[in-house]
C-alpha cells in the first residue's frame, strides 16, 4: 500500500497480490489513521510506503517533517511495516493524468506506489 499524505486529504493505492502492478484504492481525510488501519486490514497489506515530499534539492522541508510525524503516528497504530519513499514529482503526474482533484490524491500515491514496486524490484 502507498499512502501520499496531506492535511486535507491522504490518496491510497495497493498493488496486485504480485506487487507488480499499482492502482488508485480511495482517499481518505488526511489524518484518519483509524480509516488507513481499517484499509491495511482489509486488503491484507505487508507495507505501508508513505511519500516523502523531499524539496527539488532533496532536503526535508517542512511538508516532510508533517509527514515524518504522521508516519509515527501511523506506525504506532500498525504492526505493519511504514516506509518512506520520495514522491517528488508524483503529484505533477497524477495531474497529467486527468480526472477529479480528489482523485488526484490516489492516482499520486498509484504513482509513488508503481516507483517503488520498480525500485524494490531492481534489487535496492
Amino acid at each position: 500500500m502507498a499512502l501520499d499524505y496531506g492535511r486535507a486529504r491522504t490518496g491510497v493505492a495497493i498493488s496486485d497480490p504480485t506487487g507488480t502492478i499499482a492502482r488508485p484504492l480511495d482517499v481518505v481525510a488526511g489524518t484518519d489513521i483509524a480509516r488507513i488501519v481499517q484499509l491495511i486490514d482489509e486488503h491484507g497489506v505487508e507495507r505501508v510506503v508513505v511519500g516523502l515530499p523531499l524539496t527539488l534539492a532533496g532536503r526535508h522541508g517542512e511538508q516532510a517533517r508533517e509527514t515524518e510525524t504522521f508516519m509515527a503516528k501511523l506506525a504506532a497504530a500498525t504492526s505493519v511495516p511504514v516506509v518512506a519513499f520520495d514522491e517528488r514529482f508524483t503529484t505533477n503526474l497524477a495531474a497529467r493524468s486527468g480526472g477529479s482533484a480528489a482523485d488526484e490524491d490516489a492516482r499520486a500515491a498509484a504513482h509513488l506506489l508503481s516507483g517503488y514496486l520498480t525500485w524494490t524490484s531492481a534489487g535496492a
